[in-house]
């Protein structure tokens, strides 16, 4: 899979429809430079935007991931096949999200622990270990949590989430 070809062939369709990168990224759901990242090759669209897009430029999900026009489009099973794959990976990423929240309560228990200790001036080894170990684990769950669940990444699933049900609401009003 050449990005950059891929990239390209976004760009091209958009500006055969007379878009801006703008314009495409509020009819996705995305922001600018999403878009911006996807036709420069450095980054692709997740699978669910990818069948999103094949949908609005009206080529097939092959055809952006070849990077060109094809004389034969995908078959009905077989985009129903990426849509069910795009519904599962966007399920994988909630799963994903609710561990790193139970993992980020951990870390503030271990936080509160640390400080307790801290505070009732409790020393010793067991003490000095748990001190380290929840310091450790604080930072790196923290630093996790953050990053999957910050109202950025709230904003991107519900977005998914938004094109997924479009999707499922069109194939059952056909």
């Amino acid at each position: 899979m050449d990005q950059q070809k891929i990239g390209l062939f976004i760009k091209e369709l958009r500006t055969e429809k007379g878009l801006t990168q703008e314009q495409l990224a509020e009819a996705l759901g995305v922001s600018n430079r999403s878009v911006s990242r996807w036709e420069t090759g450095s980054n692709m669209p997740d699978l669910d935007i990818l069948i999103e897009l094949s949908k609005f430029y009206g080529v097939g999900v092959d055809e952006i991931l070849d990077g060109k026009r094809n004389k034969t489009h995908m078959d009905e099973q077989t985009t129903e096949t990426i849509e069910k794959v795009a519904d599962y990976a966007n399920e994988e990423k909630m799963r994903l999200t609710k561990i790193l929240r139970a993992l980020l309560i951990v870390a503030l228990i271990m936080s509160v622990t640390a400080l307790l200790l801290n505070y009732f001036e409790i020393e010793g080894r067991l003490a000095g270990f748990l001190e380290g170990f929840s310091g450790g684990v604080d930072f790196g769950m923290i630093i996790l949590a953050l990053i999957f669940t910050s109202r950025y990444g709230t904003k991107l699933r519900a977005a998914k989430l938004k094109l997924l049900n479009k999707i499922k609401n069109k194939r059952v009003n056909k």
